[in-house]
């Protein structure tokens, strides 16, 4: 008679190095809330040598956990996502604090203005250095309905201005995809909520721990910091410390509901009754489907060329392991501009290097979500790791296709062509009608795809001026927390000044892309939406579309030739604005 083997044991979680973090920022959280803003600044300054002198070792470590070899292309993307965006966002909150140190206030009575009945902000460029690096790059905060000026004015940077944060201990469960989400996090906690931080690394990329308590050493020997490693079962007995006072996670909404209403047989009851297991006050970043739109015009060979570059990048850029990775493109059907594009986009989905789909899952979720698709298009580009770069040209708006309704979270784009609506006979160049194109995709995206975190919407400057008010109505009803225009949204993530997050009208019953803002380094509230915008065309080539500005190719793009190297240098000179480091990086952006 055989018999089955009992299952062994998990072992006992030792929780006593996790009570000890916890207690330690306990003892120390309300030292951080009555340093002075003075020193809260110096330690900022003194930060940025150690990110600039352990930003090479730190992109190794993200290159190598990702397949590839420091010197590899791709690696330009680690250093723009770890130690340049870093940098970039503690220069952003020393510009900000630095002005409120003057006693100035935190946002310039310029920057806010009224258009259309809205209060916005404009936030980019914040410096002549950001004119001069990012020629022709400009971001504004649209704030809530109803918002006066005076209003964001006397509002911003309330921590800073009469309304300090409680002592607390802020739960950050990092995110294990893109290196600076979890330093970005803590810095947010400690400079625009006024918390100590106990950071609880991902199991993915747990390996940047000792990274990022070198450039937070400082807050880690005065007790401001704490890092942990750990699973969910650490993450879960966290959440639930009594000397833990408020939680952000970059993450699933699996994640998210998991912590408030719990795992067993009551947790949707206790979801429909809103009776949560955990009340704590909750911050989130959740992702969803992110869509790109294409408006149709009188876009030139270069300009299919270039946007398609632009599109890939914003699925291939770190495998497409980024929650607002582009997974739905949306085209006019009827524009012959639509083949064109996807030709492009094909050539170089063949094309580039190949790399791996390194996040656990991946070929799972490509699978799930792509599997039953007709003539879906795969590319060799993974070797043994499994499908990936798989391109599905044809997904119908009015269907219950998995592409959308699941975050791929991987390297898999769908295509969704909708109706351009009438015609223009008056126009021989543009048939299509760019005004009832736009009106059915804003619909489209709002209402059928899931989250509303990032959003991306493409229109040839010619366009824009011949269809001002389509265009104004599109940028203005897309219910996404940050908007790209002819910019991916993921650059809103790098900028520092720009707040992150969904759209506002969450609940935790009904989660969506999260709740609340990150980064924000003009600490603004009432915040509703970030819009970016960028040359359509690069220099100089933009002087010929309408879009003339000093800007080349994007250093991130992952076709740039010399990507690696200039973001290495704009690394360095962020740190450390040397005018003599100007010159080099300016002629490796040049030949990008």
């Amino acid at each position: 008679m055989s018999t089955t083997p009992a299952p062994t044991p998990a072992p006992a979680l030792d929780t006593a190095p996790l009570d000890r973090a916890v207690a330690a920022l306990q003892s120390r959280a309300a030292a951080w809330t009555a340093t002075p803003l003075a020193e809260r600044i110096a330690l900022l300054e003194r930060m940025l040598p150690r990110i600039a002198a352990g930003a090479p070792a730190m992109v190794e470590a993200a290159a190598t956990a990702k397949g590839y070899g420091a010197d590899s292309p791709w690696a330009a993307e680690d250093w723009t996502t770890a130690p340049w965006a870093l940098t970039q966002t503690v220069t952003a909150y020393l510009h900000v604090l630095r002005r409120i140190r003057s006693g100035r206030t935190p946002v310039p009575a310029e920057a806010v203005r009224t258009r259309g009945g809205r209060t916005v902000v404009g936030v980019f460029p914040a410096t002549g250095t950001d004119r001069l690096l990012l020629n022709g790059f400009t971001a504004e905060v649209w704030t809530r309905p109803g918002t006066t000026p005076e209003q964001v004015m006397a509002r911003a940077a309330g921590e800073y201005r009469g309304r300090p944060g409680e002592p607390a201990v802020a739960l950050v469960l990092g995110a294990g995809n893109v290196p600076a989400i979890t330093p970005l996090d803590i810095l947010h906690k400690l400079y625009a909520e006024g918390q100590v931080v106990l950071a609880k690394m991902n199991p993915v990329n747990a390996y940047l721990r000792p990274h990022f308590e070198a450039v937070f050493s400082e807050y880690v020997e005065r007790g401001w910091v704490r890092f942990v490693d750990g699973g969910a079962a650490q993450g879960a007995y966290l959440t639930a410390h009594d000397g833990v006072d408020t939680l952000h996670i970059t993450g699933s909404g699996r994640t998210h509901d998991a912590i408030v209403w719990g795992t067993d047989a009551a947790a949707e009851e206790r979801r429909q009754a809103d009776t949560p297991l955990n009340g704590k006050p909750f911050t989130s970043e959740l992702g969803g489907v992110s869509p790109c739109i294409v408006t149709p015009g009188p876009w030139s060979a270069a300009d299919f060329r270039f946007q398609a570059e632009h599109i890939v990048t914003s699925k291939l850029n770190n495998s497409g392991h980024n929650c607002v990775a582009t997974q739905i493109l949306v085209v006019p059907r009827d524009w012959d501009g639509t083949d064109r594009l996807l030709a492009e986009i094909r050539r170089l989905l063949r094309s580039l290097p190949p790399r791996a789909d390194y996040y656990p899952g991946a070929a799972d979720r490509i699978a799930a979500a792509t599997g039953t698709a007709r003539g879906a298009e795969t590319y060799d580009a993974c070797g043994d790791a499994g499908p990936c770069r798989v391109l599905v040209p044809d997904v119908a708006a009015d269907s219950d296709d998995p592409m959308l309704d699941l975050e791929v979270f991987a390297s898999a784009l769908g295509v969704v062509r909708l109706p351009g609506g009438a015609t223009d006979p008056a126009d021989p160049v543009q048939p299509v009608d760019p005004a009832g194109f736009l009106t059915a995709a804003v619909e489209f995206v709002n209402e059928r795809l899931p989250g509303t975190l990032g959003a991306t919407l493409l229109v040839h400057p010619r366009t824009e001026r011949s269809h001002r008010a389509a265009v104004d109505a599109a940028v203005e009803d897309l219910r996404y927390g940050t908007l790209g225009v002819n910019c991916w949204s993921a650059f809103g993530f790098l900028l520092g000044y720009t707040p992150w997050g969904a759209f506002p009208g969450h609940t935790r019953q009904d989660i969506g892309s999260g709740v609340g803002f990150v980064h924000n380094a003009f600490l603004l509230e009432d915040v509703e939406k970030t819009v970016l915008r960028a040359p359509f065309a690069p220099a100089p080539r933009g002087l010929f579309t309408g879009s003339p500005s000093l800007s080349p190719r994007p250093p991130y793009y992952v076709t740039n030739r010399t990507g690696r190297t200039t973001m290495r240098r704009l690394t360095a000179y962020t740190a450390d604005r040397k005018a003599w480091r100007l010159p080099g990086m300016f002629v490796s952006a040049l030949r990008g």
